[in-house]
């Protein structure tokens, strides 16, 4: 019999999936963190937003949950991945979160809509868990945020988005929701800030 993964959304379980097996044969939990509601903003313009794909380095940009043990050993939970790579799935969260505040004609990623008049550049610097000496864990997100107006690449500026939350274990399930915490808790200042820029 084939284990069944289990597919999670804001802490929320959904039914059985197919099964996605790692090397040891282990199904692996999916895990997908979700787009933070900005209050909704009165008047619509015609403004338009293109996402780009968030870039990182090679140990964050897949679509495992990274540990770190020391500051240059580098391993990954065996029991549990995101539901896509840590850059596709933080572009939709930030594409998802960016269209609640309404002020926007058009926010989407590259290819999806018509020319934008701004675009969001984002780069992950941290996604992970760092081990610490006392046996729990520090959950970390950094980011760098940089919007471009489109006709003439003009930088209009640029923001570093970064926090952290320690934890007492490494189950996936407490690391999933301490990602999102922090989600909820960053993205609401930068998802202001952006729109700031861009509307």
């Amino acid at each position: 019999m084939i284990p069944s993964r289990r597919f999670f959304m804001l802490g929320v379980v959904a039914l059985p999936g197919c099964s996605v097996l790692g090397i040891s044969g282990v199904a692996r939990d999916i895990y997908e963190l979700q787009p933070v509601t900005l209050p909704a903003q009165t008047g619509r313009t015609s403004q338009r937003l293109m996402v780009l794909m968030p870039t990182a380095p090679a140990a964050i940009a897949i679509d495992r949950i990274l540990i770190k043990q020391d500051p240059i050993a580098v391993t990954y939970l065996p029991e549990a991945s995101w539901s896509d790579s840590v850059p596709q799935m933080l572009q939709s969260v930030l594409i998802r979160t960016l269209a609640t505040d309404g002020r926007l004609g058009f926010v989407g990623a590259q290819g999806s809509g018509p020319i934008p008049n701004t675009v969001l550049l984002t780069r992950i610097d941290a996604f992970e868990v760092a081990a610490l000496a006392d046996g729990r864990f520090d959950v970390r997100i950094s980011f760098e945020f940089t919007v471009l107006r489109d006709r003439d690449q003009r930088v209009l500026g640029t923001r570093r988005v970064a926090g952290s939350q320690i934890i007492a274990n490494d189950r996936a399930d407490t690391i999933a929701r301490s990602f999102q915490l922090l989600l909820d808790d960053l993205l609401p200042d930068a998802a202001a800030w952006v729109l700031a820029r861009a509307a």
